[in-house]
């Protein structure tokens, strides 16, 4: 076996240099993981806020993500959210007052869909008890499912079928079993498909 010339040594280093190259430029490199001040930390809680209203427990949950890994990082998060509230850029009470309103008056929706929702934010159940309930003072729960659905642009049913469809969407959006029903009583849905319906949502 002949040993390589000079000239095919030459190409073999290039060719293993360029190999090794492209394998660098393919290896995912992860930049450094950035490491929060309570100053940064409370410009960081402040920017979200400006984006949408959160409730303490979602802000707690965001600033947590961002100091994982971080031995100071849970006494970080109680430090910014304590100056949050003292300033008053946090408040559950009057997040949940806020967001009652909106869901209500823009989504049009019932106060159990609101209800679920607002627990699904961590907000306390008093807290949201009394918000939800100060919202729907004085509201019609059926007038305001007519404009629900209105708004999603659903008719009176012609089957079955569509009236399941209507009943089902009421009740997601919050409205009580009473009176999804009674607004397809009102649209002349036969007894018999009510009833079905009734133990359905049972």
């Amino acid at each position: 076996m002949r040993g390589r010339t000079r000239a095919e040594t030459r190409d073999l280093a290039m060719g293993e240099r360029r190999s090794a190259r492209h394998i660098i430029a393919a290896m995912p490199f992860r930049r450094a993981r950035k490491t929060y001040d309570e100053a940064a930390l409370f410009e960081c809680a402040v920017g979200a806020l400006a984006r949408r209203m959160r409730s303490v427990a979602e802000m707690k949950r965001l600033l947590r993500q961002r100091v994982a890994g971080q031995p100071d990082g849970p006494a970080l998060v109680e430090t910014v959210v304590a100056r949050l509230k003292d300033l008053r850029y946090l408040n559950d009470a009057q997040y949940a007052a806020t967001y009652s309103s909106l869901r209500r008056d823009n989504e049009k929706f019932g106060r159990q869909r609101v209800t679920t929702d607002l627990k699904g934010r961590g907000v306390h159940g008093e807290v949201i008890e009394k918000a939800v309930r100060e919202a729907y003072a004085g509201v019609s729960e059926e007038r305001l499912a007519r404009v629900f659905l209105q708004r999603k642009r659903l008719v009176k049913p012609a089957n079955e079928r569509q009236a399941a469809r209507i009943f089902r969407a009421l009740l997601r959006a919050g409205f009580s079993m009473r009176t999804s029903l009674t607004v397809l009583k009102k649209w002349e849905v036969e007894d018999e498909v009510l009833t079905l319906l009734e133990s359905e949502g049972e």
